[in-house]
């Protein structure tokens, strides 16, 4: 029974895409869509093995059929020749709160994205679930946190890397965020590390689980970063075009490769990974993870409890054995003093090269921040505060430093 019940969800899936297909003149529905539907179906097979009841079928098809974004054009490329102009943005000023949202950030079909919220969501628990499966530190992190603070606990942002090279860089994962209503924000540069990156605000108002915590909560916003491949060495450059024009295609699926935990290119060779560490560890981490999460972001003002305070949060975390990155000091704060950051060193993985040799190599970490109320603001009663009321965006010196949360240098102290 529980195996027809999922052919028959399966296949309607398949006729829904393809009466949108016909709706829609000929035109074919988003192959990544295809894919990722189906995925969410196959996924019901892992839940049964996990004791999840059969009855969960009807909503995995609801939630595919809810969840196929409307066609739409593609974003315009982000790619590293683009020419792109950025409003430099005040962070100490801010907009009123509020903004679009899910429902009413309507594309040129005037469909509303809100219908692909359970989607979305999804897609992103799949994300979260590949990263707490291979990191134990994040995960005792978190459960730590909410067995003091056991209310709603929130992302700040999820952060990710790319390879900027052959539409592998920070465009090929940047739409799938954008098709769900999030917004293109400002642009960061680390000239040192060879390094780019783009940030996205989420919709204001989405519709978060009630009581939700994570990726069920207030969405995050996404921090993509890409390697600048065409200022690397003539070597590195070689390896890194032996992967991405192997397989060509796999930048079309960046989140199916987050969701999945698979790498879109084939394992490199154990030699290869070395030689990118010595230049570049950035470039050495992507190559053997990916698009995986490199990091989540616990929002420190949003707790309750006595560790709403990041000072707080370390000590705590120190006191119990947790090595936070020490690169420009535990605590990096921004220039204007209202965003304050620090994160754990990253955990190691054992990894097997494809000429069969097995080393540790570093995986993800977690990130804590706490953005604190801006100038302006600092009348308005703390019942009142909003998220719209404290300092926004990323600091190019914070980030640079947690960047440093992966290198060899903050690993060896894990040890020592």
């Amino acid at each position: 029974t529980y195996y027809t019940q999922l052919y028959n969800t399966f296949d309607t899936t398949r006729l829904s895409l393809k009466e949108e297909e016909d709706e829609s003149h000929g035109t074919s529905v988003c192959p990544i869509h295809k894919k990722m539907a189906s995925f969410i179906v196959l996924n019901a097979f892992r839940r049964k093995k996990q004791g999840t009841s059969s009855t969960m079928l009807s909503l995995y098809s609801s939630t595919i059929k809810a969840s196929i974004p409307p066609l739409r054009s593609p974003p315009p490329s982000l790619s590293v020749g683009s020419l792109i102009r950025f409003e430099k943005r005040d962070h100490s000023t801010v907009a009123a709160c509020g903004g679009v949202s899910m429902s009413s950030n309507k594309d040129s079909h005037g469909s509303s994205s809100q219908v692909a919220e359970p989607f979305f969501r999804s897609v992103l628990g799949q994300m979260e679930t590949v990263y707490l499966n291979r990191n134990p530190t994040p995960r005792s992190v978190l459960e730590l946190v909410r067995s003091v603070d056991d209310d709603q606990l929130c992302y700040d942002h999820l952060a990710f890397r790319t390879f900027g090279i052959g539409g592998y860089g920070i465009d090929s994962l940047a739409s799938f965020f954008l098709d769900y209503g999030y917004t293109q924000m400002d642009e960061l540069r680390f000239p040192a590390k060879k390094l780019r990156a783009l940030w996205f605000a989420p919709p204001h108002a989405s519709s978060a689980v009630p009581g939700g915590s994570g990726v069920d909560g207030p969405l995050p916003r996404v921090f993509i970063s890409e390697l600048l491949v065409e200022q690397m060495s003539t070597q590195t450059q070689d390896v890194i075009r032996k992967y991405t024009e192997t397989s060509p295609n796999g930048r079309k699926y960046a989140a199916l490769s987050s969701a999945l935990g698979s790498l879109p290119w084939g394992k490199p060779l154990s030699s290869e990974f070395e030689q990118l560490a010595r230049e570049s560890e950035y470039a050495a981490w992507t190559l053997a993870n990916g698009y995986a999460l490199n990091h989540v972001t616990i929002s420190v003002h949003r707790l309750k409890s006595h560790l709403n305070k990041i000072k707080k949060l370390n000590q705590f975390l120190e006191e119990r054995g947790f090595k936070l990155n020490s690169e420009g000091g535990v605590l990096k704060v921004s220039p204007d003093g209202g965003l304050l950051q620090s994160s754990t060193v990253a955990d190691s993985l054992s990894f097997k090269f494809s000429d069969g040799v097995t080393k540790s190599i570093p995986c993800s970490y977690i990130e804590f921040a706490e953005r604190l109320v801006l100038p302006q603001f600092q009348n308005v009663p703390e019942s009142d505060i909003k998220e719209c009321h404290r300092r926004d965006g990323f600091e190019v010196g914070n980030a640079d430093k947690i960047f440093e949360s992966t290198n060899q240098e903050q690993l060896s102290r894990r040890t020592g």
